[in-house]
């Protein structure tokens, strides 16, 4: 692809990156773990289905927010520095950039690999007489009961289709119709449908596209008319939205959210996928009714919309290729002997929990016992996304149903988990529990769990804060940090927080938190600053980050200012990264990495030198404009010793991978990290299962 110069200038001088074409390039490393051929083909055609369903959200969120802007008419320079439109250009070129990346994997890659473990996706033709007649009798008994032709033409007003839905066009005319009198029709394959017909024999497994039998039997929809053409498409609608928040937050908030869950489905369109081929007068009139141009319009050779790919993967015959997960560890901070019971051994240690290593048992455990135990007076919990058949859900009706009182802030905002929000939430309400829904035009992404028990004639207070959900199924598929605890300074921080989020509180000072809206940036900033005044005073400095993106310009400043100072700064970014590293004169002490494998990173962790006082923090925060100024989250200072160079050593080897990290140059590309000679391979994502309590004595980051 080409940029024009004076475009590419503009990029050139902005100090920052585009937050949407750095997630382009995070998709393009998520890409390149479906073209790795040390990976296994299950694990590849996973990759390859993430970066689809990836796509759907980008164009969904980013691109669909970018068409607020330009269908409203309203101005914004890029952080890349480009207007609205010419930005739309690029992104879209990048875009289709990144598509046609995509189906050269498919293609090339693999089909074949597919075939070498005897399965195989084929048309309606590739399949056997015999074969042909079982998908005509499925055809004839599930499908065609269940598809509506929808007419348009002057009669007939145009239909609502369906975000993400595959859909022909088929354009008909009667025997005694002229050219002019051609009709078309619009078909959706329902949503409940299988992606994929499955026809197994003694050594294969073939997989036929659904729109492939309807395209081979469309004629039974269409009786005693000529088809002229058949098009088979999908769009993507925009399903960015800002809610506006309602007073009577018992009713009208929840209406409004309802109303604003169904304009997702028939918000503005931002793409249209077609096959090769497709008839150009059905691909004119869309582009025109939708107010589109080439640029919104992907064409495609193959497979229209890897997300059906899922269905492959969890075949029972393919699933048997899978490499079987190690088996978690127990948290270096847990106890070998004595008392196993959670509340005697929070009573005299800290726990830090790293998952998936560690598994999520321990918080759930406290949890499970707090709801039947009598001595538990009352449970508070933050909840942003839940698992589907969750745990922490029973407990909490458990808890309500034998009189506990029990709190629960339920972010009903948290983007795509809306309607399972919802309904989980209306479950514990209807229970007696004491349910919010949200703050103000906050979203709530801080995760806290405060369980207050009486113990003979004291109160204790049992604390766990989180970088990740109370999920128990994402659990073993994210890295995250969580930190069970009873140290009445934590308790008093959290107590204080969850006054301010269920009643009308503001504390002056926290002791060991820091959140926002208030105050989080502004103390970052101040720790920041304080390496880069170290530094120039000769004292020992140096910052490591770990994050999931990186776009708040404010602190980019800050860091690029300490970068300037002496400041060592090394940044671990999975995925958007707005800053550039390494740019002389800027940020020539930057090094910025990302890291993509088995399991997604989604940790936060701050770490600031302070001289050899160093301060660790981890919390639910990354470092963007709406984590700072839109949402209620929170950091926790990690305090006890022991944990503290846990901590450290996370970050250690993070930065010490070599299989799964990614190394970002100052124009904004990636480049995988290659072993040096006699280099030994250090993957984390093995590593931390072997991670002893010996190993991380030493490890310094400084």
């Amino acid at each position: 692809m080409v940029v024009d110069e004076k475009t590419s200038t503009l990029i050139d001088s902005s100090d920052y990156i585009s937050r949407d074409l750095s997630w382009v390039k995070f998709n393009d490393r998520v890409l390149d773990q479906a073209s790795n051929e040390k990976r296994s083909i299950f694990e590849r055609l996973k990759f390859l289905a993430i970066t689809s369903s990836n796509f759907d959200e980008f164009f969904m969120i980013r691109v669909g927010s970018l068409y607020n802007y330009i269908d409203y008419q309203k101005e914004r320079i890029d952080y890349s520095g480009l207007k609205v439109m010419p930005f739309r250009k690029l992104l879209l070129e990048k875009c289709h950039a990144f598509h046609l990346d995509q189906y050269k994997v498919y293609s090339e890659v693999m089909k074949s690999a597919l075939e070498e473990r005897h399965f195989q996706i084929i048309g309606f033709r590739d399949a056997t007489t015999e074969q042909q007649q079982r998908m005509s009798e499925y055809f004839e008994e599930t499908i065609f009961p269940m598809l509506t032709p929808m007419v348009y033409d002057n009669y007939h007003t145009f239909p609502i289709l369906m975000n993400k839905r595959l859909v022909f066009g088929v354009v008909t005319k009667g025997k005694e119709d002229t050219e002019e009198n051609k009709r078309l029709s619009f078909i959706q394959l329902p949503q409940n449908l299988p992606r994929f017909y499955e026809v197994e024999t003694d050594d294969k497994v073939f997989f036929v596209p659904i729109e492939d039998i309807v395209k081979h039997k469309i004629h039974n929809l269409f009786r005693n008319v000529d088809v002229i053409s058949m098009t088979i498409f999908r769009i993507t609608r925009n399903g960015d939205f800002t809610l506006e928040e309602s007073e009577d937050i018992e009713t009208n908030f929840l209406e409004e959210l309802k109303r604003k869950l169904k304009t997702r489905r028939t918000g503005r369109v931002v793409r249209l996928e077609a096959m090769e081929g497709a008839d150009q007068w059905i691909v004119d009139l869309l582009k025109t009714r939708w107010e589109l141009d080439d640029y919104n319009v992907f064409k495609t050779k193959n497979l229209l919309d890897f997300t059906g790919l899922w269905q492959i993967i969890r075949h029972h015959e393919f699933k048997a290729l899978q490499s079987k997960p190690r088996t978690s560890v127990p948290p270096l901070s847990f106890p070998e002997k004595g008392p196993q019971d959670i509340f005697e051994i929070l009573k005299n240690r800290d726990i830090l929990l790293h998952h998936p290593y560690n598994n999520i048992e321990p918080m759930l455990d406290l949890l499970e016992k707090s709801a039947e135990d009598p001595n538990v007076l009352s449970i508070k919990l933050t909840i942003y996304r839940l698992a589907k058949e969750s745990r922490v859900t029973a407990a909490l009706l458990k808890a309500a149903e034998s009189g506990k009182h029990v709190s629960v802030l339920f972010e009903v905002k948290a983007r795509f988990d809306e309607e399972n929000n919802l309904r989980e939430a209306k479950k514990l309400q209807n229970a007696g529990c004491y349910v919010i829904y949200g703050i103000s035009s906050f979203k709530t992404h801080t995760k806290l769990l405060l369980i207050v028990r009486k113990e003979g004639s004291n109160i204790r207070r049992y604390v766990h804060m989180s970088t990740g959900n109370y999920n128990e199924d994402t659990s073993e598929l994210y890295t995250d940090l969580g930190l069970l605890t009873t140290r009445e300074v934590y308790a008093q921080d959290v107590s204080e927080f969850f006054n301010v989020i269920t009643g009308h509180s503001m504390p002056t000072l926290y002791q060991h938190l820091i959140t926002a809206p208030e105050g989080m940036r502004q103390q970052l900033v101040e720790m920041i600053r304080q390496e880069a005044s170290n530094s120039k005073n000769g004292l020992s400095s140096g910052i490591v980050i770990k994050i999931n993106s990186l776009q708040d310009k404010e602190t980019i400043d800050e860091l690029y200012a300490a970068s300037q100072a002496g400041v060592s700064i090394k940044l671990i970014v999975r995925g958007i990264c707005c800053l550039k590293p390494g740019k002389k004169g800027l940020s020539e002490k930057i090094e910025v990495y990302s890291i993509v494998g088995d399991y997604l990173e989604h940790s936060r962790l701050f770490y600031f030198h302070n001289n050899g006082d160093s301060k660790v923090y981890a919390g639910s925060a990354d470092v963007m404009v709406r984590s700072f100024d839109r949402r209620l989250e929170s950091m926790f200072l990690i305090t006890d010793p022991r944990l503290k160079q846990e901590a450290i050593t996370i970050l250690s080897f993070n930065l010490r991978d070599n299989v799964n990290t990614y190394t970002m140059n100052a124009e904004g590309g990636y480049h995988h990290k290659k072993l040096v000679s006699n280099e030994a391979m250090f993957d984390i994502h093995q590593a931390f299962f072997d991670l002893k309590a010996q190993d991380i004595q030493d490890v310094s980051l400084f």
